[in-house]
């Protein structure tokens, strides 16, 4: 290093020793031509000597007189002074020469100076080193399986590790005498070697630029990279924090959406020091929306057609941006037909075309449309589907009272829930039809005014109460299931869709029936007879004790009018006991035909169950009554009992014996007259 040192000394003595020389022959050549400084200035510039004598030529030829004139004073001068006229001509001769070597001896300095100044140049820049940390120029010289090795003008190169050249795909992008960036890391002066890094010296660009676009409020581009505590990671060169709160104008749902997205960012912080940068997308966005805003408010008018991006979906509607004006798509204006929520359409992000319907720019509120970019089919809606017509739709929608069918967009007919079925009571629609199904039905009615179309599912086809009562007339005897009991009767299944009833009344001649699943149980196979068929109320009735002949028809041959009957007490009510006098025939004996004695209630002596003998006092075959009496039959004992007294009784022997006969006799006919 000492002998280095030594060698660079003695070599800049030797420059400065000849740059003394050179100073002196400079100080010398002034001498040399001061004898004949005019000669040299006429020598040194010709041009200018032949500029001078031209305008004398001039002004000569210009005036003949002036001409002779000056020849004739020369030729006087010369007259006067021969000697002077000899000596300014040599003189002339001799400044000559002496300018023109002057010239070359000039040049030559010039040169000389010129060489030695770009060879120190070159010999102080071989001297010259980079700062740790300092960005320079390079040119790669070799490239090796590990290092690269670039020539930054230093007296020995530098070493980058090959890694740094690769690309994503790791191929090497470094050929010898490529340019490239690096930065100085730093020197090995044992090994006369310099560490140098083009990752580094990019990312000192980087920082560079960034500040730049910093200092000038411009815009930076990068890749959101992952998610922070509070934000968002974003790769601009260097790391970067977003905050969530600038990510976007509206806050975001779902962040991890984007990450690995690129973007346009402003910075609103920057620390190189820190190596801390705050970032805003926000900030653009907002100067975004502000410059369209502006442009979309000078364009705006009602019933403008205009395209936009779906802002928010709520269940009422659509809000889009119609370029930094929100405008307001209400469900009802999204389209002629049934729209159950705006998501089953669109989605955030959606671009869509609106009409615009209302705008009240002072409230900042615009009302737009979608449906209105069509025609409205209820329009054409009467020569489509006229009253009669068979039609086929979707069903959309069912209520307690129907179910609604789609024939098209914007076109939807109700079928109440009376008209699904001929035969079958229908309790909800949901029995018959469900969503989504698709179904055949006739027109029953249309109002394109109120937007209302009357559907009927059951004329689709024949009615069967047409030909019910031609199929089972009056007194036919059928045979069916029992497919419902009920407290008032049974229902019997006669055809597809027609039941019969048969009233509790009808079950039986005879028998009082409290409930028929005393007698029957559901799904039994009974017979019945057709008692009446009411088409208008679509009304089938039955009776299973048709199929027998009624018993009271001959009651009254049975049970003759003063006959006496014996039964047995079945029910005893205020008013009197009921006696069954056979199977299904009951009599009623009256409260007052009981007792000739005067009684408060039939059960102070009578009980269920107890066999009783009366007389039959009176039959009514239509309303089935028997009328009894146990006091006529008393009173009929009683008397036959004094008849055979009396008969009995001799000759009166006295008069009070007369008198008590004929009070007895008269007795007797007015008992029997009773």
């Amino acid at each position: 290093m000492e002998e280095m040192v030594k060698e660079e000394t003695q070599q800049q003595n030797q420059t400065d020793a000849s740059e003394t020389d050179v100073i002196e022959e400079e100080s010398q050549q002034p001498e040399a031509g001061s004898e004949n400084t005019e000669t040299e200035e006429a020598a040194a510039d010709p041009e200018t000597e032949e500029a001078a004598a031209d305008p004398e030529t001039e002004e000569a030829a210009a005036d003949p007189e002036t001409e002779e004139a000056a020849a004739d004073t020369e030729t006087e001068e010369a007259a006067a002074d021969p000697e002077t006229e000899v000596a300014d001509r040599v003189l002339t001769a001799e400044e000559t020469l002496d300018a023109m070597e002057a010239e070359e001896e000039e040049a030559e300095e010039i040169e000389g100076e010129t060489t030695m100044e770009s060879l120190m140049d070159m010999y102080e820049e071989s001297f010259k080193r980079f700062e740790e940390g300092e960005v320079a120029m390079g040119r790669i010289i070799s490239v090796d399986k590990d290092h690269v090795l670039v020539d930054i003008g230093y007296k020995s190169e530098g070493q980058i590790p090959i890694r740094e050249f690769r690309n994503e795909e790791g191929e090497i992008e470094a050929e010898v005498g490529d340019s490239v960036e690096v930065m100085v890391e730093w020197w090995d002066d044992e090994e006369e070697m310099v560490v140098l890094s083009k990752e580094k010296a990019e990312k000192v660009k980087v920082w560079d630029e960034i500040k730049k676009a910093y200092d000038d409020g411009g815009t930076v581009e990068g890749t959101i990279t992952n998610r922070v505590k509070g934000g968002f990671s974003v790769d601009i060169g260097v790391q970067a924090f977003l905050p969530g709160s600038q990510a976007d104008l509206r806050p975001i749902r779902n962040l991890d959406e984007m990450v690995g997205k690129s973007f346009t960012f402003k910075i609103l912080k920057f620390n190189r020091k820190r190596s801390n940068i705050v970032l805003s997308r926000r900030v653009i966005l907002e100067e975004e929306r502000e410059q369209a805003r502006a442009e979309t408010l000078a364009s705006i008018e009602e019933g403008k057609i205009m395209d936009g991006v779906v802002k928010n979906i709520t269940e009422y509607g659509v809000f889009v941006d119609l370029g930094g004006v929100d405008g307001l798509l209400h469900i009802t204006d999204i389209s002629w037909g049934r729209v159950k929520h705006p998501s089953e359409l669109f989605s955030v992000g959606d671009e869509i075309t609106v009409k615009i319907l209302n705008l009240d720019l002072e409230r900042e509120r615009v009302s737009l449309g979608m449906k209105q970019l069509t025609q409205d089919p209820w329009e054409s809606a009467a020569e489509k589907y006229p009253v009669g017509s068979r039609v086929t739709g979707k069903v959309v929608s069912l209520t307690d009272y129907g179910a609604f069918v789609e024939l098209e967009e914007g076109i939807e007919g109700l079928i109440h829930v009376s008209e699904m079925s001929w035969t079958r009571k229908i309790r909800h629609p949901s029995k018959v039809v469900t969503v989504g199904e698709d179904v055949d039905a006739i027109v029953l009615d249309i109002k394109p005014d109120s937007r209302r179309i009357s559907l009927g599912m059951k004329q689709v086809k024949p009615n069967p109460w047409d030909v019910i009562g031609e199929k089972y007339p009056v007194g036919t005897t059928i045979e069916g299931k029992i497919k419902n009991i009920t407290d008032f009767g049974l229902f019997i299944g006669i055809d597809e869709g027609i039941d019969g009833l048969v009233h509790i009344s009808d079950i039986s001649w005879t028998k009082r029936i409290k409930h028929p699943s005393e007698l029957f149980k559901k799904g039994e196979t009974v017979q019945a007879v057709v008692l009446d068929i009411e088409k208008e109320n679509e009304r089938f009735s039955l009776g299973i004790k048709q199929l027998q002949p009624d018993p009271w028809d001959t009651v009254a041959e049975r049970y003759e009018v003063g006959s006496e009957i014996t039964g047995t007490v079945t029910n005893i009510t205020d008013f009197g006991i009921f006696v069954e006098l056979e199977e299904g025939i009951e009599g009623l004996v009256h409260v007052s035909e009981i007792s000739k004695e005067k009684i408060k209630s039939p059960g102070e002596k009578f009980n269920v169950g107890d066999v009783i003998t009366a007389k039959v006092m009176n039959i009514n075959t239509d309303e089935r009554r028997i009328g009894l009496s146990i006091k006529r039959l008393d009173m009929e004992d009683d008397q036959s009992i004094l008849s055979d007294y009396i008969n009995k009784m001799g000759p009166a022997t006295s008069t009070f014996g007369e008198i008590l006969r004929e009070n007895l006799q008269e007795k007797m006919k007015e008992d029997e007259e009773k």
